[in-house]
């Protein structure tokens, strides 16, 4: 098993229980992946002490979930999660327990959603405690729940993704019976709060196994629920002499399938950008979408609202669907044009989009391949130099402050960026020569 610091505190707070005369275990899905031997992301500690007295033995505890027996310890090390073994009451509203009722470890075990998650490691004897078959559905490799499928999935209607989750990132099979309630049961998911729903599919787009999740998740159905806009894609047929890989839905798949931990907004702007495909395609000399990536642009503005990204998220990734098509038009672009261009915040993600989308066609690098030798080349002075006038430049120089200014400054910069200009000096001549001082303020 790896071992690193927040692995070895965990241990400690597992011991200081335990010197209390209490039970403690790391518990649900850091023992997967330390059977896995794979770095967790969150060590989480069951025990058979109440909140309070989790909180007695803490300098530091926040208790997040206490109607729930959640405490979370605060320490040097991270923030640890610590909840009393319980049993649930009834779900009522597809996410949270009516009541719950402290109990032992192996009722705790059997309220959890699938076996894999619901192992404890107990530090004092180095030993697994498995009361679901956990271990062996990790052998056979099985997405399975604890118990019967249709109600863990009842309990929480985003465990419906989660099933679909975990098999992708692991590249395990759902077990048939689970599987079946997955399908059976897709339309609960619309209960679930846009929040929640794009954590997963954020989780599903960036921790890996992208493209057998979207296939998964077209499969059971949850598809069309969560994102209906990308059913047209299916069938969507495309001009095979770029398109070689067939139709929209099969070409987004395979792009999918070259996500290497991506960010969120190239993940989704992966997904997402030729969403506006199906809705703009016509048959005339030959398949077009024309203004797909407008239209698609729009649709992606939709979506990413839906799922409630932070407006910094959404924008990249409504930038990045709007922007991909004019990557095959740089090498033709002016020097000014092209340099602002490149030097937008998000262009290596849309560069990296831009590989992708070749990657996942018709394979032609070349003009990607352009663009980052022109990068390379490229002093960050050169992309954006300092300005050669400013807006005090210009008043200094005689002219009324205005609307105006604006558009001498951008121009004076395009000049800079064509190399037409390399001075103050040549700047402030070249304002001169194309706005008359006099004529214009006359019109202010």
């Amino acid at each position: 098993m790896p071992m690193d610091i927040r692995l070895k505190t965990a241990r400690e707070i597992c011991a200081r229980l335990e010197r209390r005369g209490f039970r403690a275990l790391l518990a649900g899905g850091c023992v997967r992946d330390l059977i896995l031997d794979v770095e967790p992301k969150d060590y989480d500690i069951a025990t058979n002490a109440t909140p309070e007295q989790v909180a007695e033995l803490f300098d530091k505890t926040v208790p997040v979930g206490a109607a729930f027996g959640v405490q979370i310890v605060v320490l040097p090390e991270g923030h640890f999660e610590v909840t009393t073994f319980r049993k649930d009451g009834p779900y009522l509203d597809g996410r949270h327990p009516s009541s719950i009722q402290y109990t032992g470890e192996e009722e705790d075990a059997r309220r959890r959603d699938f076996t894999i998650n619901a192992m404890f490691f107990d530090p004092k004897t180095e030993s697994i405690v498995d009361y679901v078959g956990g271990r062996a559905d990790l052998t056979a490799q099985v997405i399975r729940t604890v118990g019967n499928p249709r109600e863990r999935f009842a309990e929480d209607h985003l465990r419906l993704m989660r099933a679909i989750r975990f098999a992708a990132r692991l590249g395990y099979a759902i077990e048939p019976e689970t599987f079946a309630a997955v399908r059976e049961m897709a339309p609960l998911i619309t209960t679930t709060s846009g929040e929640r729903i794009r954590d997963e599919i954020v989780r599903m787009l960036t921790e890996g196994g992208a493209r057998r999740g979207f296939e998964l998740m077209d499969d059971t159905g949850l598809l069309g629920h969560v994102l209906p806009e990308l059913l047209p894609m299916k069938g969507c047929e495309q001009p095979p002499e770029f398109h070689p890989e067939g139709d929209v839905w099969t070409h987004t798949l395979m792009a999918l399938d070259l996500l290497d931990k991506p960010t969120l907004p190239l993940a989704l702007g992966v997904l997402l950008h030729d969403v506006g495909k199906p809705v703009t395609q016509t048959f005339e000399d030959r398949i077009r979408f024309s203004n797909h990536d407008k239209i698609g642009a729009a649709m992606a503005d939709d979506i990413c609202r839906r799922l409630h990204l932070s407006n910094q998220d959404r924008e990249r990734v409504v930038w990045l669907v709007d922007q991909h098509m004019r990557l095959a038009t740089a090498p033709e672009m002016r020097q000014s044009k092209l340099k602002r261009f490149v030097r937008e915040e998000g262009f290596p993600e849309l560069l990296a989009l831009g590989r992708i989308d070749c990657m996942s066609s018709h394979g032609d690098l070349e003009t990607n391949e352009w663009i980052a030798g022109y990068l390379r080349n490229l002093k960050p002075e050169e992309i954006k130099p300092e300005p050669l006038v400013r807006g005090r430049d210009l008043i200094e120089m005689g002219y009324k402050p205005g609307p105006v200014f604006s558009q001498i400054l951008q121009q004076v910069e395009d000049a800079q960026l064509e190399g037409e200009i390399a001075s103050a000096e040549e700047a402030r001549d070249f304002v001169r020569r194309n706005w008359d001082v006099e004529s214009l303020n006359g019109e202010f």
